[in-house]
């Protein structure tokens, strides 16, 4: 879910497919909109129901409602297979709606609605493994609840309803299982509305046709897998055009429902989702709904929900529609399994709509960076992981759900390398355990680290399950042969993190030249030996904005030049190679290298030359000594290897 006040970071307008950015945000607003919803709760923890012993397999919503009146009537057919011999089955239904009746395969079903659940009695064991399907129907005036699970409205005088059931509210309007892990096969939306009206849902239109006594149906269908909350409608006077997206593949139809009198003004802004859907394709794969379409249904609020194939949209911002449009991939082809993961669709939602600035308008893309990062770091706090599933303002709270669930990956993009960050993505969305279905934080660590080589568990519980950010202390020297000594230190915001262990870049500068080392900060107080060469004037950490972090201090303190000896070794600690530094030579050089214990580890020699590399690959991590026999004696110098 994308909404204003969450995260809507930066304001841009397309005109001529270009991105303008006029410089505002939105954060300004999250914490008042989080206070508006912070005292609403749900009774199903985690956000979902147990398995209730069924899986469903096909939903048909026959609904009838009229946007001028706040009220439904529905017959809902469920198919379902029982996952284990079954006497009831319960789904999820608000006690605002009446049950007037419920119709098995063999007749009329007993049932009871009491506390939002409707229990359904069967008139004999389904046995595991039998296959079903029984209609509900229902009437009243929805119940309304999250961020308006059914909402009646006006937009210039013209009524309009529309529903947004994340993450509580489908069952205020039609009876629902709330479960994550428990996605139909597919689903039919019938809807009966007055003539003039239009009705907007998920999938394939199919007919749109008067009925007689001034009404008209519209059908829909899409039939791809879909969890409960996706399933959506809205009825007003739409106005109608498409996008076209053109793909290697074949072209897309991105269909819009927008109000008559912002059909200009939404023109205009759609036209960016050619170039968002395409760059999408090109990271994480064709668009995933192909084989229907796409497409926006205005609606009357301060931002966007991304319904299947069929998002509502407050506006055609830029950043909204990109945000949105990346659910498609991140949230509803691989949907959170729990709640507590809810990041792995809102926080890549918010990094895809960055990756549109960073490769289609780069001149905004350390401005996003930058605004997400100091929301992140405005307070010394809070975990990805959601710690309170129940409450709507921490499960979408725009600074951790969203802004620090994109800092978690644009890291690990960081410490992985762009090749394995990008193929571990499109991993996750077409590992078949996953695709169209659910997944766990788990699953896309398991991707990250399969794509890479590298072991994440650490950076996981930094970053994922721990709280606050670190704060880093550079102090820096530079001798006349052009050997540079860094002393970086590191401060936690947060005790839950007692270290963060990251690569750390560094920029190294003065009027002519400018290069970035990367330092591999394994602890507090660690120092770096590096040989830029030229001399260094300014010194700045993180230049690019790959990490989260706050209050970082650089000092230029000449005592820590090492003025004594004639040799030099960076980067120290070594990973796979050392460069070894020499002040003079006059003649090959013989070496050895001793560990901790003074046994030999290596041994060799180097022609006549002032820099020299030594490979490090082959020593297990630990400390070492480098011995050089430069003919008027031995030079012991010290240096460590960490893997």
């Amino acid at each position: 879910m994308r909404y204003l006040a969450l995260l809507s970071l930066i304001l841009v307008t397309t005109v001529s497919g270009q991105v303008d950015y006029d410089g505002k945000t939105f954060f300004q607003i999250v914490e008042s909109e989080g206070q508006a919803h912070a005292h609403q709760h749900a009774h199903a923890k985690d956000g979902g129901t147990p398995a209730r012993g069924y899986d469903l397999t096909y939903h048909r919503l026959r609904l009838w409602v009229d946007p001028a009146v706040r009220a439904i009537t529905g017959m809902v057919t469920h198919h379902f297979t029982a996952l284990e011999d079954l006497g009831m089955l319960a789904f999820d239904l608000s006690d605002s709606l009446t049950v007037s009746s419920v119709q098995g395969t063999f007749g009329q079903l007993s049932f009871i609605h009491v506390d939002n659940v409707l229990n359904i009695a069967l008139p004999f064991p389904l046995l595991q493994g039998q296959r079903d399907s029984l209609t509900i129907t229902y009437s009243g005036p929805p119940g309304n609840s999250g961020f308006g699970s059914f909402v009646q409205a006006e937009h210039a005088g013209a009524p309009i309803i529309w529903t947004l059931s994340q993450p509580f509210g489908a069952r205020d309007w039609w009876p629902s299982k709330n479960d994550l892990n428990d996605k139909a096969d597919s689903v039919d939306v019938i809807i009966t509305a007055p003539e003039g009206q239009r009705a907007a849902s998920n999938g394939m239109l199919v007919s749109e046709v008067p009925i007689g006594n001034g009404q008209v149906r519209t059908h829909w269908r899409h039939r791809y897998p879909i969890s409960f909350y996706l399933i959506a409608f809205a009825v007003t006077n739409y106005v109608t055009y498409s996008d076209v997206v053109p793909t290697d593949q074949g072209p897309i139809e991105v269909l819009n429902y927008v109000f008559p009198e912002n059909l200009a003004a939404s023109q205009q802004g759609s036209a960016a989702i050619v170039g968002q859907m395409q760059l999408f394709n090109e990271l994480f794969g064709h668009y995933p709904f192909a084989e229907e379409r796409y497409g926006h249904a205005e609606f009357v609020w301060g931002g966007g929900m991304e319904h299947q194939t069929m998002s509502f949209m407050g506006s055609f911002s830029y950043e909204l529609m990109a945000h949105e449009l990346a659910h498609q991939w991140f949230g509803n082809t691989v949907t959170c399994g729990s709640l507590e993961d809810i990041w792995l669709n809102e926080g890549f939602a918010t990094y895809l709509a960055g990756l549109c600035y960073e490769f289609l308008g780069p001149q905004y893309w350390t401005i996003y960076k930058r605004n997400v990062r100091n929301v992140v770091i405005s307070q010394p706090d809070g975990s990805v992981k959601c710690t309170d599933t129940t409450t709507v303002s921490r499960i979408f709270n725009g600074r951790l759900t969203y802004g620090k669930g994109m800092f978690l990956l644009h890291m690990a993009r960081w410490v992985i390398g762009d090749s394995a960050f990008f193929a571990a993505c499109r991993n996750y969305l077409n590992d078949p355990d996953l695709r169209f279905a659910s997944a766990r934080t788990a699953d896309l660590q398991d991707h990250l680290e399969a794509a890479s080589g590298v072991d994440l568990d650490g950076f996981m519980a930094d970053w994922y399950v721990g709280e606050g950010h670190p704060s880093y202390t550079l102090n820096w020297g530079q001798s006349e042969l052009g050997g540079m000594t860094i002393l970086l230190e590191q401060t936690q915001s947060h005790p839950s993190v007692d270290f963060f262990e990251l690569p750390v870049p560094v920029r190294l500068w003065n009027a002519t030249q400018d290069t970035i080392v990367v330092l591999d900060h394994t602890f507090s107080g660690q120092t770096f030996d590096v040989l830029p060469g030229f001399l260094v004037d300014s010194v700045a950490i993180d230049p690019d904005i790959w990490l989260v972090s706050a209050n970082n201090l650089v000092t230029q303190v000449p005592e820590l030049v090492r003025t004594t000896g004639t040799v030099r070794l960076f980067p120290n600690p070594a990973n796979d190679q050392m460069q070894v530094a020499l002040a003079s030579s006059d003649g090959p050089l013989r070496w050895r290298v001793l560990d901790a214990l003074g046994r030999d580890v290596d041994a060799g020699q180097w022609p006549t030359g002032t820099l020299h590399q030594l490979s490090t690959l082959r020593y297990p991590a630990g400390r070492y000594t480098l011995e050089l026999n430069l003919g008027t004696g031995a030079v012991r110098s010290g240096f460590a290897v960490v893997r």
